[in-house]
């Protein structure tokens, strides 16, 4: 085998061997979820991606013997280091065959990328925010791939631990069976709940009784989130970017929002499963694909609980059990048969704790890595 050469991607041509790389990887792999690509376009976009605005990046390309076999994109998010007071660099969107040799190049290549702007540490797979696929999955790789989550193979993690990288952070996937009814316990905390005049629980039936809920949504989001891990908070630019994004593909009936005395104190998200939808469009929208994608939604008994966050003040309250309660007999009413409750930080009890109460079983686990950047390694 010829030796290894490491490109940056620069050109358009190059960006396009970058996104379509994984599917070449896993061509064999039936299981396999292709990313959405025109989203995969606009997210490697600088002009149209507001992220590149306060995060330093590059790509790479791994190549032997003039053949594609791997990638990597290096970040350093100089908003959320500000705010976390942090020197850490990241890595994401590795992909490449099994091959000990192609991992070490593409990491240590990004190692060297990061200590130059600095930093003391890598973490990843870890992107702009915690809203883009985070970590390597390490577990469950029997179940089916879902959207806005890694979609490795199973070496990956095992390849990474050989190059120095450790345990960061775990998140696991819970699922659980919606009930033919609502369970008489929730139904009396919902009756006891909603008696309270100082909160009002909102539903939407239309996305035009939605539009005045979606930026208050995204502020609460902000004010939320600030103590997850991996979240950056998101500008007015990214704000109408992430509506656009979900616009046309949520369901009003699975979107709930509590407003107490003053404002919006709650909000809880959940969309229908499209992942095979994009399996059968290829992971393209146009021109046909976006059909596919649709049907899919409208086929789906699975809900993906996607965001949802209380305003501090009001936590312990019930205020997120009503929203949970209020999300779980929609899914009743449109027949809905398993909720999925998408990535829960490991140590996110509070979360977790309410997965388990409606009957959550952990199906899967990934895994964020971290290596301290201490001694330049050569390429």
């Amino acid at each position: 085998m010829g030796d290894i050469i490491l490109k940056e991607v620069i050109t358009r041509r190059d960006k396009r061997k970058f996104i379509f790389l994984p599917s070449k990887v896993h061509k064999n792999n039936p299981n396999w979820l292709p990313p959405l690509y025109l989203d995969e376009w606009e997210l490697f976009n600088k002009k149209k991606n507001k992220s590149y605005q306060y995060a330093d990046s590059v790509l790479y390309l791994a190549y032997r013997d003039k053949k594609i076999v791997g990638r990597i994109m290096g970040i350093v998010n100089r908003r959320y280091n500000t705010i976390h007071n942090e020197l850490h660099g990241r890595f994401c969107f590795m992909e490449c065959y099994e091959d000990q040799d192609v991992v070490h190049a593409l990491i240590s290549k990004v190692e060297n990328w990061a200590r130059d702007k600095g930093m003391i540490k890598l973490v990843g797979p870890l992107a702009f925010s915690d809203k883009d696929p985070q970590g390597f999955q390490i577990e469950g790789f029997e179940y089916p791939k879902f959207i806005v989550c890694p979609t490795n193979d199973s070496y990956l993690p095992e390849m990474i631990t050989k190059e120095g990288f450790a345990k960061h952070r775990d998140l696991v996937n819970y699922v659980a069976k919606i009930p033919n009814e609502l369970p008489l316990i929730y139904k009396k905390i919902l009756s006891r709940i909603t008696q309270n005049e100082e909160y009002k629980i909102i539903e939407f039936n239309s996305k035009k009784e939605l539009k005045p809920y979606f930026y208050p949504i995204l502020e609460l989001l902000n004010e939320t989130f600030m103590e997850i891990y991996g979240f950056v908070p998101l500008n007015d630019a990214e704000k109408k970017e992430f509506i656009s994004r979900y616009m046309m593909i949520i369901d009003p009936k699975f979107i709930t929002v509590v407003e107490g005395n003053d404002g919006l104190i709650g909000f809880a998200i959940g969309m229908h499963d499209i992942s095979e939808g994009i399996r059968k469009a290829g992971g393209k929208i146009l021109p046909f694909g976006v059909f596919k994608i649709l049907m899919a939604s409208k086929r789906s008994k699975k809900l993906l609980m996607l965001l949802g966050g209380v305003k501090k003040a009001y936590r312990g309250k019930g205020i997120d059990v009503l929203m949970g309660i209020k999300i779980l007999q929609s899914c009743i009413e449109n027949n809905m048969e398993w909720i999925d409750l998408h990535l829960v930080l490991e140590n996110n009890y509070k979360m977790r704790g309410e997965a388990e109460r409606i009957g959550g079983k952990i199906i899967k686990k990934f895994r964020i890595y971290h290596k301290d950047l201490l001694e330049r390694e050569s390429q």
